[in-house]
Formats: structure tokens, sequence, C-alpha cells
């Protein structure tokens, strides 16, 4: 399948044809309570984001139950400065019992929903649920057997990028081909939180459309839309932002997660950009067709007597158009009118 092909996402078209598939990312801003992660996907229902995304892990699947200093975050880090990363992912995973009233919530709201699996048992999971695609987390990127695990399924795969090189990306997307997988997308992104917006680095968009021959979109971890916005001019066709319904109540990842009045500008920004990008023609398109008849051109401005010479005193160049092209004066001046010609009349070789 070629970077161009349509790839159905549960029934959501993902190419360069299509507006870009915007999906919001849940993550752990539910702050571990039900009815608010319920909140979040009722309030993404009314965004007009496509897409509903969970992170399918506990904190068991995700890293050891050891305090060593090399599971624990740098006392430097943005966020999470050293937190123990079993209690990390203990505060942020979504309970896997949550996972099949969230997707049928979100599937009767008009969204698909589905998740990154960080392990084969979440594969499990997810297959039961009968979710349209998968996602590959940045990290998760090296874990080849894991790739090509979700990648079998014969479902699109989505592959997230953030600190990976061309070898690692390439690497990842031959793996999850080997199983003979060509719906893939793969998301640049800057793994950092949040993502500074000068080290988007977003003209790397087209680069691994053109290197890999896929689809290619952006994981947006910077603040606000900008870069997301920016990206669709770029040739992204998907676009996942982490969301919340106010920064303002706390949470793992809501320093950097967007709020729903912002997600409704992301849905409408992100789409007008698509739209914008229109066909590499130069011309005057179909709605400047009215404009045309206002340029400029050679008129009459006076009542003039037949053999009365052209003069910049009786013909000069005003809209609209209708007349002799402005350029043509030079050819024109002196000639003599053959008829009188009252002012307003727009000059043609007729007349002269």
């Amino acid at each position: 399948m070629s970077a161009t092909r349509t790839i159905d996402f549960g029934g959501v078209p993902i190419g360069p044809e299509h507006r870009p598939l915007v999906i919001a990312e849940m993550s752990g801003n539910h702050n571990g309570d039900f009815e608010r992660a319920q909140e979040i996907v009722r309030a993404m229902g009314d965004t007009g984001v496509q897409a509903l995304k969970l992170q399918a892990y506990t904190a068991d699947t995700m890293t050891l139950d050891v305090d060593l200093p090399a599971f624990r975050l740098p006392g430097d880090h943005k966020l999470w400065a050293d937190r123990h990363l079993h209690e990390l992912y203990e505060e942020a995973h979504t309970p896997w019992s949550w996972f099949e009233p969230l997707f049928e919530l979100a599937n009767s709201l008009g969204m698909v929903a589905f998740a990154s699996p960080f392990d084969q048992t979440a594969i499990d999971l997810l297959e039961k649920l009968d979710v349209p695609g998968y996602k590959v987390a940045s990290n998760e990127i090296g874990d080849l057997p894991l790739v090509r695990a979700m990648a079998a399924t014969g479902k699109p795969v989505i592959i997230s990028t953030g600190s990976a090189t061309l070898t690692d990306i390439d690497a990842a997307v031959r793996a999850a081909r080997s199983t003979g997988n060509e719906q893939l997308v793969v998301l640049s992104c800057t793994a950092s939180y949040p993502a500074p917006a000068d080290q988007s680095n977003l003209r790397g968009i087209p680069v691994l459309r053109d290197a890999l021959g896929v689809q290619v979109g952006l994981s947006d971890h910077t603040m606000g839309i900008g870069a997301s916005i920016a990206a669709v001019a770029l040739g992204a066709t998907v676009i996942e932002k982490h969301v919340t319904l106010s920064r303002s109540d706390g949470g793992v990842d809501s320093a950097f997660s967007l709020e729903p009045h912002e997600v409704r500008a992301l849905v409408e920004g992100t789409t007008i950009a698509h739209e914008a990008l229109g066909e590499p023609i130069i011309g005057p398109k179909q709605a400047e067709q009215n404009v045309l008849r206002f340029r400029r051109s050679l008129y009459v401005t006076r009542d003039v007597k037949a053999g009365e010479q052209v003069s910049p005193g009786n013909v000069r160049s005003v809209r609209p158009a209708g007349g002799l092209p402005p350029d043509a004066y030079t050819t024109v001046e002196g000639r003599p009118f053959r008829t009188d010609t009252p002012a307003g009349t727009a000059l043609t070789w007729d007349l002269l």
C-alpha cells in the first residue's frame, strides 16, 4: 500500500484525500476515577474528533516493582521528577475493566475507540473488544516482537517515533510489513512533556513519508494547536493530542493536554488546513470568477468625436475589465476614433 492509499480505520478513512484523523488521547487524565473517564469521553464526543485512544497496560506489565535508581525518573524531569516508575504507572493506568464500557460509550457518540497495547496480554484484551487498529507508543518502537504482534492482527498500525532514529523507525516499519500488513501510519513525535515547539522539526514529516512509503502524521505534545495545524500542511493525515477536562484538575498528563474547547478548535483548524491544501495549480480559482471582471482595462473617460485621437485626456486604465488591457495603451495612443464614442465605453479595437 502506498502513502497515498486510503486506510479504513474502523469506518473512518485515513489518507491525503480525507480530513485528518484527529485522535483524542485520554492517557491517565481520568485520575483513577471512572466517572471522570466517562466525562472525558462525553466531552470529546462534542468536539468532532473521530477517535478516542486509551493506553492498555498495568504497572506490572510496564515495569518492575523495585526501588532502584534505574527505575526512577530523573530529579530534573519537568512533570514527574523522582517518581518511582511502578508507582507512576499504577497511578496512570486505565483499569482493564473500564475498556469495554468506555469503548461502547465512545462508539455511541460517533467515535472509534482503540488503544496502545504494551504487551501481548493487552493485545489479547483489545482483540476481544474488536478494536479498529493499534498504536505503537514511542518507547515501544524498539520492541519489534510487540510491533509484529500488533501488525499480525491485520489491522492498521499507527507508529509513534519520539526519540527514535530513522534506523529505529525503518526497523519497526519492516517488522510490521513482515506480517503482510501495509496499513501503516508513522507519527512524527517529540517525546518531551510538554514538547518545545522549536524542537518539533515538522519538516521531517514529508521526509518520513517519502523514505518509508507510508502515511504520516503527528503525535503532538506541544502546548496549543499550532504545531498540529502546521503538520497538516506538510502532509499529516493523523493528528494525536492528549486531552483532559481541565488542566487545573491535575493529572499525570494534564499540563500538556487540551481542554474540550481547544480540541474543538483543533478539529476545525486541521479540517480547514486540509481543505486549504487544494491542488498544485496556479491560476484563477473558481471562487475568483466574479473578481476577474473587476480587473483594470482601458475605458473612454469623456465623450469623444470621430477622428479625435486617443490621449491621456480621454482614455485611461480603470476598473472594470471589458476593454483592452492597460499595457495596450502605448499601442493605441494617438490613433483616431472611428465614431463618436460616449464616456464609459470600453476601448476595443473596433473603435479605432
